[in-house]
C-alpha cells in the first residue's frame, strides 16, 4: 500500500530532480562551457558557473517534470491508463516543454539544424537511460518484495 503523499514529498521530489540536473549541467559546464558559451545560453559563464537564471530555468524543467512524474506515472490523477502510455505521454509532456524553453530561453540557437537534431538525440538517449533506470529499480524493488513474501509464507507454514 503506498503511504499518503504530503506536498513535502513532492518538494523533495522537486530538489532531488533538481540536483541531478545540476549536477549533470555542472559537469557539462565543466567539460564544454568554454566553447558552448558563445552558442548557448546555458553556459553564459563558461566553466566558471552557472547562472542565477540558468538555475531558475533549470528549477522550472525540475517543476515541470516533477509535475508530469506525479500526473503520468502514479495513480494519484489519472487511474485506467495503460503504464506505456503513461511513459509516452510523460515523455512527450517533458520533450515539449524542453523545446518550449529552448526556445523561450534560447538555450541554443533555434534555426540551427545541428543543435535540434543534437537536442533530439540526448534527449532520447537520457529518455533511455531513464527507463533502463526504472526498470532496475522496479525489478530490484519486485525481488525485494518477493523475497518479503516468500519468508512470510515459509514462516506461516512452520508456525502451522
Amino acid at each position: 500500500m503506498e503511504e499518503k503523499k504530503t506536498v513535502f514529498n513532492y518538494i523533495s521530489q522537486v530538489f532531488a530532480t533538481f540536483g541531478v540536473i545540476v549536477g549533470i549541467f555542472l559537469v557539462f559546464s565543466m567539460a564544454i562551457g568554454k566553447g558552448a558559451s558563445a552558442y548557448s545560453s546555458l553556459f553564459r559563464y563558461k566553466d566558471a558557473a552557472l547562472g542565477i537564471p540558468t538555475l531558475l530555468q533549470l528549477l522550472l524543467l525540475a517543476l515541470i517534470i516533477t509535475a508530469a512524474q506525479v500526473l503520468f506515472l502514479t495513480d494519484t490523477v489519472i487511474k485506467g491508463m495503460s503504464i506505456v502510455l503513461r511513459y509516452v505521454l510523460f515523455f512527450i509532456t517533458i520533450m515539449l516543454a524542453m523545446i518550449i524553453m529552448t526556445v523561450v530561453f534560447l538555450w541554443f540557437p533555434v534555426n540551427d539544424p545541428k543543435a535540434w537534431c543534437g537536442f533530439f538525440i540526448s534527449f532520447i538517449i537520457s529518455m533511455f537511460i531513464s527507463i533502463l533506470l526504472t526498470r532496475l529499480a522496479e525489478k530490484a524493488e519486485n525481488r525485494k518484495m518477493q523475497e518479503a513474501l516468500d519468508k512470510y509464507i515459509r514462516k506461516d507454514y512452520t508456525d502451522q
